[in-house]
């Protein structure tokens, strides 16, 4: 009989000191940053789960590794090392490395954009989509129907609607640029994508001659739940369900920040010698020489040790473990959360909530503030505020769900951070009837939820 108790396959070799603020102590700090979480000073957080992005903490053999970066500007050892690592897990033979996934999908997507350009996704993420609109594109989001049902249960809600990418294929012809499918879907609740969809969605795109790319940053996460929940896979190891999975495809993208364990970094991986040469060529006048791309040879020997680490089935049996007690436990004293709980983070459907906020006045951020005001805790909104767009009359059109997410970084918080943030949410509970939402007083063009200031509503 399996143990009821989950423990951390690692032992704590170093430690960094969290402030505990104070109640008084935080309404001061998110005044001054202007009700938006990602104003915030780091030491002004107790809990930080606005992103599992780049907050990991690296492993001794990692730090290790780090010791010998080979810092030469051309040819470095350590990237003849991440190459090798990528090349084996990918398949893919032109390899470009990047400082983080952002800039991989930048060069890519600028490359394949433009004015008239269509790009189709399970769901695309908050950068993925500004890049592609940035260059004039347009970005269809076409998840299956259940992932829009935050209580329903499905083992793959983050899985590609193929109906309508067959309709939207042949509507937009040669205009589409590129199907990207996003492992695991992180705006879609953190949910898995099934190697059945896959293996759909690549003999559609081979059908239609349209290039198929895999957003992989949660690639050994993705590769847990269809090991886990598809049948057929059982006796596969992670490592070899990433890999058949990358084989349906003609490229990726990667922000190693995430399931490469690393706090910098990320890659580009192409099977078109031509498009390679020509994301190449943007690689070095923006990023770097195409043998560092932006990285220092230390990052390049943490992203080669990472990529192997990270299929440890020791450590992904924690990894989801662990954020699935969270969500189960949320999910007991009556938290309504997209279900069931993802790898990465857990999802709290902030309209159910609070339904007393409309959603012109962004439930999500009411409850991210909730967070830090009562327990120091940061969170990111992922609904109308980093979604929602406008029509002529500057009215919201609002996103399909008003999500908060609970970012839960790789290997940093223990199981007493993990009850404190239970505790927290009884308090939330208490007296979310009386809680109120907020107007948005400033906002960019582009990725507002960064930077936008937001006002309480009266």
């Amino acid at each position: 009989m399996p143990f009821k108790t989950i423990i951390e396959p690692f032992k704590i070799k170093s430690v960094e000191p969290i402030h505990i603020s104070t109640e008084g102590e935080r309404i001061d700090y998110l005044k001054a940053a202007n009700y938006n979480p990602f104003l915030l000073s780091s030491k002004e957080v107790i809990i930080d789960f606005l992103t599992d992005s780049g907050t990991s903490a690296m492993s001794a053999h990692q730090w290790a590794g780090i010791m010998e970066g080979d810092e030469a500007y051309a040819g470095s050892e350590s990237w003849h090392r991440m190459q090798y690592v990528i090349q084996k897990l990918t398949g893919f033979e032109h390899i470009l490395p990047t400082h983080q996934g952002r800039a991989a999908e930048r060069i890519l997507y600028s490359n394949l954009g433009g004015k008239g350009k269509v790009f189709i996704s399970n769901t695309h993420f908050d950068t993925t989509r500004a890049n592609i609109e940035y260059t004039g594109a347009t970005a269809y989001d076409i998840p299956i129907s259940e992932s829009k049902n935050p209580s329903l249960l499905h083992p793959f809600k983050g899985n590609l609607d193929t109906e309508k990418l067959k309709v939207l294929l042949k509507k937009h012809g040669k205009n589409v640029a590129a199907v990207i499918l996003t492992v695991t879907n992180n705006s879609g609740g953190g949910q898995p994508v099934s190697m059945e969809n896959t293996k759909a969605v690549g003999d559609i795109c081979r059908d239609f001659g349209v290039l198929f790319i895999l957003d992989c940053c949660r690639i050994a996460e993705n590769a847990y739940f269809i090991k886990h929940r598809e049948p057929g896979f059982e006796n596969h190891t992670y490592e070899e369900i990433a890999q058949e999975m990358f084989r349906e495809t003609d490229g990726a993208v990667m922000s190693a920040k995430k399931d490469a364990l690393v706090n910098m970094g990320g890659f580009l991986a192409l099977k078109d010698l031509e498009l390679w040469d020509a994301c190449k060529n943007m690689l070095i006048i923006t990023e770097g020489f195409n043998t560092y791309g932006g990285l220092s040879g230390r990052d390049m020997e943490a992203i080669a040790i990472g990529l192997k680490e990270v299929f440890d089935p020791a450590y992904l049996k924690y990894r989801i473990r662990s954020t699935t007690y969270l969500g189960e436990k949320l999910s007991e004293l009556g938290v309504p959360l997209m279900l069931p709980i993802g790898g990465h983070a857990v999802y709290i459907d902030a309209k159910a909530l609070y339904p007393n906020i409309p959603v012109d006045k962004y439930p999500g951020q009411a409850l991210v503030c909730e967070l830090y005001l009562k327990g120091g805790i940061r969170a990111v909104e992922i609904g109308s505020v980093m979604f929602g767009k406008y029509d002529k009359g500057h009215h919201l059109i609002p996103h399909t769900m008003e999500l908060v997410r609970m970012a839960i970084p790789r290997r940093v918080y223990t199981q007493s951070h993990i009850e404190y943030v239970i505790e927290v949410f009884e308090k939330i509970l208490e007296d979310k009837d009386s809680v109120r939402g907020y107007d948005i007083a400033s906002e960019p063009k582009f990725l507002r939820h960064f930077s936008a200031h937001f006002e309480p509503v009266g």
